[in-house]
């Protein structure tokens, strides 16, 4: 189980030993500890954003605690870093030096595979996309699918049922696109109107459009 150490941004003082205000402190049986009433005086931060170092800081140390801090707006606590031994991270950082190039190499090679793999993916949404709604089209569906696929995004593309190119979550992206680009769906949030109630009274004119693109009318050979 993980030690953790809290960040505060207030002016907050050890029970024991009256220090601080503390940076980082623990809390035991509800009062606050600073880290050398706790013995953990002896360790160093290591923040966040370097995961190689963080891993092999905190494997090397016999003694280490995650450090967090609460996010207001979120209502939870996120890491923010690591205690570790100073002799635990100053190895870690030699050792991140000796093979730097060989992880560099290796981020480049997994970059251009992610990125491959975007491709291939986009053009599997964007072909459902023209299976569904067969008048979409074809640089709309794309750029659709490119909208909707972006890794990271938490778009639809990226949910479990939009990987597996599930009709209902194609649909809801397509849906999506045409409420955003073919009608004044975000003016009328800018202007305050209720997000149900915009949608709702753009419902019959999306509806159009998606049933336009599901049945194009036939054109035959005179």
């Amino acid at each position: 189980m993980n030690l953790v150490v809290f960040e505060s941004l207030k002016q907050i003082h050890c029970a024991e030993c009256r220090r601080g205000p503390l940076p980082h402190l623990l809390r035991a049986s509800g009062v606050p500890r600073c880290l050398y009433c706790a013995r953990l005086g002896h360790l160093v931060y290591l923040p966040r954003g370097d995961a190689a170092l963080t891993r092999r800081a905190r494997l090397g140390s016999s003694q280490s605690a995650v450090v967090v801090r609460f996010n207001k707006r979120r209502r939870r606590y996120e890491r923010q870093g690591l205690l570790v031994e100073p002799a635990a991270l100053a190895h870690a950082e030699r050792t991140c030096r000796a093979d730097a190039e060989v992880r560099a190499r290796q981020r480049d090679r997994a970059r251009r595979r992610r990125a491959a793999e975007d491709v291939r993916f986009t053009a599997a949404f964007a072909a459902e996309i023209l299976r569904l709604f067969p008048g979409c089209p074809a640089d709309r569906a794309l750029a659709i699918a490119t909208h909707a696929s972006v890794r990271g995004s938490g778009r639809v593309g990226r949910t479990a049922a939009g990987r597996a190119l599930d009709e209902p979550a194609v649909s809801v992206a397509v849906r999506a696109a045409v409420r955003h680009d073919d009608t004044e769906y975000d003016q009328l949030l800018l202007a305050g109107v209720p997000r149900f109630r915009a949608r709702a009274r753009l419902a019959p004119r999306i509806d159009a459009i998606l049933d336009a693109w599901r049945d194009p009318p036939v054109t035959g050979s005179g």
